[in-house]
């Protein structure tokens, strides 16, 4: 497995090794021994989540605050999404700013999305099944989102506005500027 930081260092890239032949494959898509000395800190996944949906649905962005603030490790089985994570950690040198990465069952890449990020992704072919794993609870007090398409993010969601598809929660979400509840930079969310 290949760990490779992005433009935001606290967000990483999972290469797993595929092992191939006439057969199929083979891959392993999670050690926690190796994840931990990637990060440097310790990460207990507590459930597995997995959504199917078809191209143009476009999911977040979300995050839950803490005490119940989620790390996410996030996969594709099959199709394709952009896959998305932005900094709202207050007083972090990213803040605002965001990591945007293709993930398919064919590339086999993975996103760690550490806490005090908001995550989302967009559907880039006919259907996606989608998996992941949070290391905290859903907590629906805690749960908050952010407009996907605030002009102050920047995001490139690579489809038109108009073609894609959104729960009506994530059409009402605060703008960067309107988000009340962020996360501190200097705070220790895995303590």
């Amino acid at each position: 497995m290949q760990f490779i930081p992005q433009s935001i260092p606290d967000v990483l890239v999972i290469e797993p090794k595929v092992h191939g032949d006439h057969r199929g494959y083979f891959v392993e898509t999670f050690r926690q021994d190796k994840l931990e000395q990637a990060l440097g800190y310790k990460v207990n996944f507590v459930q597995d989540n997995e959504s199917k949906s078809s191209k143009g649905v476009l999911r977040g962005l979300h995050f839950q605050l803490a005490p119940h603030a989620q790390s996410k490790l996030v996969r594709v089985i099959e199709g394709s999404v952009l896959d998305v994570a932005v900094d709202i950690r207050k007083g972090s040198p990213t803040f605002g700013q965001h990591v945007a990465v293709q993930l398919s069952g064919d590339n086999k890449k993975q996103l760690f999305v550490p806490r005090g990020f908001a995550h989302g992704f967009i559907v880039l072919t006919d259907t996606a099944t989608f998996a992941y794993k949070v290391d905290n609870y859903y907590s629906p007090e805690c749960d908050r989102g952010l407009a996907f398409d605030d002009k102050a993010l920047n995001i490139d969601w690579v489809l038109p506005t108009d073609s894609l598809s959104l729960s009506d929660k994530d059409t009402k979400q605060p703008t960067f500027a309107e988000l009340a509840d962020c996360f501190d930079y200097a705070t220790n969310y895995y303590a």
